[in-house]
């Protein structure tokens, strides 16, 4: 039997990191994705897909997430059952991520680490690359 999902697409919202009785990390967001087709009135259909990431996975994404942000998601749905506060027997089915990739840079003032690392924050001038250098030859190591 094979179970796996492999999306790309937007998160709707901030991840939402919890942790379990035991300590364990857990985030939760929602993945906007469009579909491959066009309605009538030519707009392109979406589906809302729940994420689930768990233990260092769940840190990374509620660190370096953010909503908007484009990501493509590997992992392998999971279905569940519960009981509403009324008496009423819900299911649910979400993605439980094994990967989850940042596939654009964030957006300014949010994300730390390496990922917010791009071509805006290097700070080393590189204008002057091509030009003569004027070496001496007391200047060669040989």
């Amino acid at each position: 039997m094979l179970n796996r999902v492999i999306l790309i697409g937007r998160l709707t919202r901030d991840p939402e990191l919890r942790y379990t009785a035991s300590g364990v990390a857990l985030t939760t967001f929602s993945l906007a994705v469009d579909r491959n087709y066009v309605n009538q009135q030519g707009e392109r259909g979406v589906d809302f897909i729940r994420i689930t990431t768990w233990r260092k996975l769940a840190e990374n994404c509620a660190n370096h997430l953010s909503k908007g942000r484009l990501v493509a998601v590997e992992g392998r749905l999971q279905t569940r059952s519960y009981e509403t506060p009324e008496g009423q027997k819900r299911q649910v089915t979400d993605v439980v991520a094994d990967d989850v990739r940042f596939l654009d840079w964030p957006r300014e003032g949010k994300g730390t680490g390496a990922d917010s690392i791009g071509p805006d924050s290097y700070d080393q001038d590189f204008s002057n690359i091509g030009t003569e250098i004027d070496m001496g030859e007391d200047d060669l190591p040989f």
